[in-house]
């Protein structure tokens, strides 16, 4: 895995597959609209998990976009989690370089961080101290017809906690589910 340098500082992965990820995003209609579908779906993920936030995440060359997004008021709103944070309100749009999902992109795997203080290289992300953020689980979302790496379904929480092998399996299988609910609503079948 490569990453981005300023200085000694390591930021966000290298991630040479976005340039068709978004190409075929765009045909799947994905990318840059709220899903009521995916909204619902991470409404479910939370639930499963008992996480306050879920997110369907999906990836460009410069952001982040939750096309899918539970938080425990219900609110949607606003354009930068970052800037929405101080107002308690979590948004669709996050910087690229913020927050964990783009390991999961360049890693195709799942990551788990009990407590993101734990780890160096994860506890000086932007969202630790602008949001507040001390856990996360995510795992990648595969397109079944091109094996591109779509996006990722995650929870993240402001308190540590203990995913444990249940969580795991819970968010991968979640996120195997999410690329089947793709399929078929590429199929015209929702």
């Amino acid at each position: 895995m490569t990453y981005h340098r300023i200085g000694h500082l390591l930021l966000t992965p290298a991630d040479p597959e976005a340039p068709a990820r978004v190409r075929r995003l765009h045909q799947l209609g994905l990318g840059d609209q709220a899903v009521p579908a995916f909204d619902t779906f991470a409404d479910r993920l939370a639930e499963m998990t008992g996480a306050p936030y879920s997110m369907v995440n999906f990836i460009d060359e410069n952001r982040q976009f939750f096309a899918g997004l539970h938080t425990p008021t219900g609110t949607h709103s606003g354009t930068d989690l970052g800037a929405v944070a101080a107002t308690s309100r979590i948004g669709r749009f996050l910087a690229r370089d913020h927050g964990y999902c783009p390991h999961v992109v360049a890693r195709r795997k799942a990551l788990v961080l009990e407590d993101v203080c734990d780890y160096p290289r994860f506890a000086g992300n932007p969202v630790v101290d602008e949001i507040g953020i001390r856990s996360y689980m995510g795992a990648p979302v595969i397109d079944r017809r091109t094996d591109l790496l779509l996006g990722t379904v995650c929870v993240v929480d402001t308190e540590p906690r203990r995913w444990g092998r249940a969580g795991l399996e819970t968010i991968k299988a979640m996120a195997g589910e999410l690329a089947e609910l793709i399929r078929r609503r590429e199929d015209g079948g929702i």
